[in-house]
């Protein structure tokens, strides 16, 4: 099977409503307590935090996939999950369909929990350093201090201006610990969310299945579907690898996504050939 052709198709299926509902009215959710007023932060509590962070729960594995960050990240996810998932789920039916997104959503954002885990790892060994010599009035800790605004682009020099101080300033110290501190900690709470790597999964399982489907782009220019999905992962782990500091898409998690996807509906596909070879 290398394009899709309808027969019975249903045009939404059960799943894929029941997801775009539950999506939209977590998204309306997030703006009714949204604000700088609001005492309550569904993003605290559902998004997925680094294990490092005091804001990680397991169950924002699941979770962080029914959150999103502003009207285009859900527009563009439930398209994407409406235009490939709709075709999946009436190939596969509800349970399997559900199974796979569900299993592509975790696999991403362990995948992406994991890159993080590593790259987190010179910021907590450098901030357990900082630490330590604030605490012991150790000799270096100015410039200890430096060379971290450095690695991660804390402009130090204009925060002492403004404020009309040197590192040489007595008792400066403790304010300088407070600042680092205060980035180290919203470093390590950034939130993840959206369901980009799930919906990453499903296009990889698409693309799979039906390589040689005409996609439109902007619903004028045809491409093979083979194409756009090799050119889109190519991109995305491009992007992740790049590593951009003003980068604030979860790339690995979409490179996880289409991973897991990938593995998934290879192995199922295999399964069910031989499978109707033995019978």
């Amino acid at each position: 099977m290398t394009q899709f052709r309808p027969t019975r198709f249903e045009v939404l299926p059960v799943i894929i409503k029941n997801l775009l509902i539950i999506n939209g009215l977590m998204f309306l959710a997030q703006n009714t307590f949204a604000g700088p007023t609001s005492t309550f932060s569904l993003e605290d509590i559902f998004a997925l935090h680094a294990w490092q962070s005091s804001l990680y729960r397991p169950w924002q594995l699941i979770t962080h996939m029914f959150l999103h960050g502003d009207f285009s990240h859900i527009l563009g996810n439930m398209f994407a999950l409406w235009m490939f998932g709709s075709i999946l789920e009436n190939v596969w039916g509800p349970k399997r369909f559900l199974l796979f997104y569900m299993l592509c959503g975790v696999g991403a954002a362990v995948i992406h929990l994991l890159i993080l885990s590593y790259e987190f790892i010179p910021l907590v060994d450098q901030y357990e350093n900082l630490l330590m010599l604030s605490k012991s009035n150790a000799a270096g800790f100015n410039e200890a201090v430096l060379a971290f605004s450095k690695a991660h682009q804390i402009p130090l020099a204009r925060i002492l201006n403004d404020n009309h101080v040197s590192l040489s300033t007595p008792g400066l110290a403790p304010q300088l610990m407070d600042l680092i501190t205060s980035f180290y900690h919203k470093s390590l709470n950034t939130a993840t969310l959206g369901a980009s790597g799930a919906v990453f999964g499903i296009l990889i399982a698409f693309v799979y299945l039906f390589p040689n489907t005409y996609i439109y782009i902007y619903f004028l220019f045809p491409i093979k579907a083979k194409w756009l999905g090799i050119a889109y992962f190519a991109f995305e782990l491009y992007k992740a690898l790049e590593n951009s500091a003003g980068d604030n898409v979860a790339r690995w998690a979409h490179v996880g996504g289409a991973i897991v996807g990938f593995i998934l509906v290879f192995i199922w596909k295999k399964r069910d050939n031989q499978h109707r070879f033995y019978n």
